[in-house]
């Protein structure tokens, strides 16, 4: 099996939304790292949700949060190293408490 290293997603959600930055299909994937971006002038929050394929759906438990309301700094990025691993079916989804934030997940298909 070949392991392919790549941008995973990319997400620029709306505000207050919980939004898919990615799902494997097919194929198990490692997570090596997800940045997030705030490109506006004042702080805003970000969380991220981790669900497996058992349990995906539009109800978020409490289990399932990784980061829950981090502040991050206006016109800041902050890089995550993770290394999650993900099962075909699951997946990362995230929630930005402004429209002005970006997520991108770096890493690898097995």
């Amino acid at each position: 099996m070949a392991t392919v290293y790549k941008v995973l997603g990319q997400s620029n959600p709306s505000a207050t939304t919980n939004t898919v930055l990615y799902s494997p299909t097919g194929v198990p994937a490692i997570i090596s790292s997800i940045v997030i971006c705030n490109q506006a002038a004042a702080t805003a929050t970000y969380r991220i949700i981790i669900q497996q394929s058992a349990d995906v759906s539009a109800t978020i438990l409490t289990k399932q949060y990784i980061a829950y309301d981090v502040v991050i700094a206006a016109n800041d990025s902050t890089a995550l190293t993770l290394g999650i691993t993900l099962a075909s079916g699951d997946s990362v989804k995230v929630y930005a408490s402004a429209a002005t934030m970006s997520f991108m997940a770096f890493g690898s298909e097995l």
